[in-house]
């Protein structure tokens, strides 16, 4: 009897066995399944150097950043990562994976990682450049482009760019045979267009020289402490101690830009809403009504869109415009050449027009060729990813701080021919332009976050480096060496000032005034 229990007990553990090494076997296949298919459908981040644990590569980390940037695609690729603390970067530097982040997957790349010091330059966060995609970014780039910067409002407002540009020549004609900072005088002219738009106030020719290296000083700053690299960033648990200040600082320059604001808000108010029809005047109707159906508009939206204004249209025209003028005297024959080309159209004996800007390609080309070889933001703005994807084929984690490489690109040398020379003729075929569309240049940006002032831009920069080379010869000071090298941050300047001394070239003084 008690040799058949055992013997049963035998045959019910050898099918418990059976059953187990059954059971095994299917979840080893089922796991082995999921392994596989998961590195399909997972794919590896992007290849990058070597980090170290919680500090990742900063260490490793070049002022120049759209340089080091450049560098690390030679080693790694076209697509590469990069640990900054524990926050991962993602360098884009090839015309096709900057197509499929900027197009094919625009929705998905159209958000922002705000750092830190665009919180506080902004109000919040609450303006066109770091708002997050959806209706309150919708309702602020429409404010923008249909009241500010459209075709329409931009040919209203010709008088006052023309009374800027007057301006300046002026200037430039009492100060012949002196060398003129000329990246301080552009910054100057902009300004005051832009706040003429805006709310109708100028700089007076005599605080010209003064506030304008006041007001340029504050603007420099805000950008730089928008592209330096912070740690509150980085490690979001240290952003309360502010580690290197960027808060702090950032906090006591926009409190200096708020306080011109808010007295611009309060004259108007003062004069009344039937005085003045200027961008603040509006801007003031629509918070009072609320904004629109979808989105409320309050003051820090308002505040926003000043600052977007002051700070993002000044330091990056008045920047290209000092490349351009740095790179032609640097290459006397195409200054030459953009000069005859003035003349033929607009005569010695007159002065440039807004009208005349058309009949120009050759200083069309130019423009194009200092966008091309110094373009405003050479790393774009920074974009984040609302979700994982995969570009490619390496993943993108949500939540990834993404560089699109401009800077690099335009100046691969398989889509450029001598890359490093500066020649505007490559642009006189028409082939290229910055609508966005073209992925081998595209200094303004693609996709929903394109720059909304192109049109602005390409305006004052025609007119005004027109106006500059059809008035004057340009050279540098005796001794001065010419010196082209370029400075990082989120808006790309020269590293040494431009200097230049300006000498008449019309007919009649009288053009002077």
């Amino acid at each position: 009897m008690s040799k058949l229990v055992v013997d049963t007990w035998l045959r019910a553990d050898d099918g418990i066995v059976t059953v187990v090494l059954i059971v095994a076997s299917i979840l080893s296949i089922f796991w082995l399944v999921r392994m596989l298919t998961s590195k399909k459908t997972h794919p590896p981040l992007p290849p990058g150097p070597r980090s170290l644990p919680l500090i990742g590569n900063l260490l490793s980390l070049d002022p120049e950043l759209h340089v080091y940037f450049a560098s690390l695609a030679k080693v790694h690729g076209p697509i590469a990562r990069l640990w900054l603390g524990k926050k991962l970067g993602v360098l884009i530097t090839s015309p096709e994976l900057a197509r499929e982040v900027l197009k094919l997957h625009d929705t998905t790349f159209a958000n922002r990682d705000v750092p830190v010091a665009g919180v506080e330059a902004t109000y919040g966060g609450n303006d066109i450049v770091w708002s997050p995609y959806g209706d309150q970014w919708r309702m602020l780039r429409k404010i923008c482009v249909r009241e500010m910067l459209s075709n329409q409002t931009l040919d209203s407002v010709y008088s006052l760019r023309r009374r800027e540009v007057r301006n300046t020549v002026k200037y430039l004609h009492n100060h012949v045979g002196q060398p003129v900072n000329i990246g301080e005088q552009m910054f100057l002219t902009v300004l005051n267009v832009i706040t003429g738009m805006m709310w109708g106030g100028t700089v007076k020719d005599e605080d010209r020289a003064t506030l304008g290296a006041e007001f340029r000083q504050v603007v420099n700053e805000i950008v730089g402490y928008l592209g330096m690299p912070n740690l509150s960033d980085f490690y979001p648990s240290l952003a309360l101690f502010d580690l290197q200040g960027v808060r702090k600082n950032m906090k006591v320059l926009a409190k200096r830009l708020d306080g011109i604001f808010e007295s611009m808000i309060d004259q108007r108010r003062k004069m009344g809403s039937d005085e003045n029809k200027d961008f603040l005047q509006f801007l003031l109707k629509l918070k009072d009504e609320g904004g629109d159906y979808k989105t409320a508009f309050n003051m820090a939206h308002l505040k926003s869109l000043l600052m977007d204004m002051v700070v993002g249209g000044t330091d990056t025209t008045s920047n290209t415009i000092e490349f351009a003028l740095a790179e032609m005297i640097n290459k006397p024959e195409v200054l030459k050449r953009a000069q005859q080309e003035l003349e033929d159209v607009v005569g010695k004996d007159n002065i440039v027009e807004e009208s005349h800007i058309n009949n120009l390609p050759y200083l069309y080309a130019i423009m194009k060729e200092v966008l091309r070889m110094h373009p405003t933001l050479p790393l774009l703005v920074p974009h984040c990813p609302s979700e994982s994807c995969v570009i490619g084929g390496y993943t993108i984690p949500k939540g990834a701080r993404v560089f699109v490489n401009a800077w690099a690109i335009h100046r691969d040398p398989s889509i450029w021919e001598n890359p490093l020379e500066f020649k505007p003729e490559r642009f006189l075929d028409g082939k290229w332009d910055y609508s966005g569309n073209d992925f081998n240049y595209f200094p303004f940006g693609s996709g929903r976050r394109i720059c909304a002032g192109t049109a602005m831009a390409e305006r004052m920069f025609m007119f005004l480096l027109g106006s500059l080379i059809h008035s004057f010869d340009w050279k540098l000071a005796e001794g001065d060496k010419h010196d082209l090298s370029e400075k990082f941050g989120i808006v790309l300047k020269k590293k040494v000032a431009l200097m230049a001394i300006p000498t008449p070239r019309l007919s009649s003084s009288i053009m002077y005034e």
